[in-house]
C-alpha cells in the first residue's frame, strides 16, 4: 500500500531514464547521515518512516539551508546535564542552531586510534537571520575561551629526540567548578541577538538590532575590563550591546558598505578596535573607545628610545699614570673651592676685572668697527653728491639745448606775416 506518484513525479522519473535511480533529499547536519541512492519503491516505503523530529525539521524545507557558524566550547548539551562536556553549536542560514556532542577518548594513545563520536543531542535554538557568531560566558560573566590543543608536528626531528609531551586541554581556562553551575551561551544572527542559560536554555535576554537592515559582522570582544557585543551593519552603523543583559551602549553611522572588501574584511578586536581593507594593499583601523583615542599618541611608534648618557667610571690613579693616554684635567676642579676647600686670607686670590686684557680687546674693537661704519658712509654720501653733479650738468645742458632752439625758431618766423604762415 504504497503512496501514489504525482504525474510531476512520473515525468521527473522518465526523464531519468531506468538506469538513474532518483536521490534522496539531503539530510541534516544533526542526523549525521550519508545520502545514497535508492530505487523509487524504496523512496515510496521510507517517505512514511521519515522521522519528523525537531532537528531535522529544518532539513525538509524547500528553501536552501547552509551551515553558517562553528563553535567548539564545553556546555550542557542537553537540559537535564549536571556537569559540562565537549560540544560543537552549529548555526545555519535559517536561524537554527544544534548542539552536537562530541566524546573524546580518554588517554592519548586512544586518541591517535579511536574517532570522535559526535551525536546530536536533540536541542535547538531559533533565531532571525542568518547565524553569525557564538560565545560562551560563565555565572560571572566572563568570557570562556574555546579548549585548544597545541599542534606538533609528527615528522618533526626534534620531537623524537626530546621527550614527547602533547596533551589535549580538556577543559577552558576556566573549569566547570569556577564558572558555577550555569553559563550563558550568547547567539548573534543577522537580525537579532539572544542570551540564553545554560543547562536549563531559558532565553534570558532579546534585542532586535535591526528590521531594514541586516549583520555583516558581529563579535564578542573585551572592553574596558568588560565583555560585550560589538556589531557591524550594512547601513554603516556600529554598534554595541552589553553583555549578559543585551543593553545598547553606542549605535553610531560610521561608513556605508559601498565595497565588498570592506563587508569581506571587516573584523573587531578587544580594546575598542577594528580592522578592514580599504583597499588591496591597505588596512583600516579604527576605534570606539575613548580611551583608545585618548592614548593614541603614547601607542604610536618611535624611531628610537631615548636614553640618558651614563657618568663615566672613575680611573684608577695607577691607571691614569701608566696608561700611556693624556687625560683633561679642570683647573677649577683640581683646585677650586668645591674640591680643595675654600683658601686662606693670605694667600693671593686672583680676581677677573673689566680693566683687563679683555676689556681692552673689546673697547679696541668696538672703536675700529665704529671708525669703519663711518668710513663707509662717507663714501655713500660722496657717491650720492657725485651723482647729483652729473645730474645738475645735465640739466644745465638741456637747458642751453632748449634755449638755442627757442631762438632759432624765434628767428625763423620773426618777419613773416600772419597769413603767410
Amino acid at each position: 500500500s504504497g503512496k501514489r506518484l504525482s504525474s510531476a513525479d512520473v515525468s521527473k522519473a522518465n526523464r531519468r531514464g531506468p538506469g538513474r535511480p532518483p536521490f534522496r533529499k539531503a539530510q541534516s547536519a544533526a542526523c549525521m547521515e550519508i545520502s545514497l541512492p535508492v530505487t523509487t519503491e524504496e523512496n515510496r516505503e521510507n517517505s512514511f518512516s521519515r522521522s519528523r523530529s525537531s532537528s531535522v525539521s529544518s532539513i525538509d524545507r524547500d528553501s536552501k539551508e547552509a551551515i553558517t557558524a562553528l563553535y567548539f566550547m564545553e556546555s550542557f548539551a542537553r537540559k537535564n546535564d549536571s556537569a559540562v562536556s565537549p560540544c560543537l553549536w552549529v548555526g545555519t542560514g535559517l536561524g537554527m542552531v544544534l548542539i552536537l556532542s562530541l566524546n573524546l577518548p580518554a588517554s592519548d594513545d586512544l586518541r591517535q586510534s579511536e574517532p570522535v563520536m559526535v551525536s546530536p543531542s536533540g536541542t535547538v535554538l531559533t533565531l532571525k537571520g542568518a547565524v553569525l557568531t557564538f560565545a560562551c560566558l560563565d555565572c560571572m560573566g566572563t568570557l570562556t575561551h574555546p579548549p585548544y590543543e597545541v599542534w606538533r608536528d609528527p615528522h618533526s626531528a626534534d620531537d623524537g629526540e626530546k621527550t614527547r609531551k602533547r596533551k589535549l586541554v580538556m577543559h577552558s581556562p576556566s573549569s566547570s567548578q569556577d564558572m558555577g553551575d550555569h553559563q550563558f551561551a550568547v547567539i548573534c544572527s543577522e537580525k537579532q541577538a539572544k542570551v540564553f542559560s545554560l543547562p536549563s536554555q531559558t532565553c534570558l535576554y532579546v534585542h532586535n538590532i535591526t528590521e531594514t537592515s541586516f549583520l555583516l559582522r558581529a563579535d564578542v570582544v573585551t572592553l574596558c575590563n568588560s565583555v560585550c557585543l560589538a556589531c557591524f551593519c550594512a547601513n554603516g552603523h556600529i554598534m554595541t550591546l552589553s553583555l549578559p543583559s543585551l543593553r545598547p551602549l553606542l549605535d553610531i553611522n560610521y561608513l556605508p558598505v559601498t565595497d565588498m572588501r570592506i563587508a569581506r574584511t571587516f573584523c573587531f578586536t578587544n580594546e575598542g578596535q577594528a580592522l578592514y581593507l580599504s583597499s588591496p594593499t591597505e588596512i583600516q583601523r579604527l576605534t570606539y573607545s575613548q580611551e583608545m583615542c585618548d592614548n593614541l599618541q603614547d601607542m604610536l611608534g618611535d624611531l628610537f628610545t631615548p636614553v640618558e648618557t651614563p657618568e663615566a667610571q672613575n680611573r684608577g690613579f695607577l691607571k691614569g699614570l701608566f696608561g700611556g693616554s693624556g687625560q683633561a684635567f679642570d683647573r677649577e676642579e683640581l683646585f677650586g673651592e668645591a674640591t680643595a676647600g675654600k683658601a686662606s686670607r693670605s694667600l693671593a686670590q686672583h680676581i677677573p676685572g673689566s680693566g683687563g686684557i679683555e676689556g681692552v680687546r673689546g673697547a679696541a674693537g668696538g672703536v675700529i668697527g665704529d671708525l669703519t661704519r663711518a668710513r663707509i658712509a662717507l663714501d655713500e654720501r660722496g657717491q650720492k653728491l657725485g651723482e647729483l653733479d652729473e645730474r645738475t650738468a645735465s640739466m644745465m645742458a638741456s637747458a642751453e639745448a632748449f634755449s638755442k632752439h627757442a631762438h632759432e625758431v624765434m628767428l625763423k618766423y620773426k618777419d613773416k606775416k600772419w597769413y603767410q604762415f
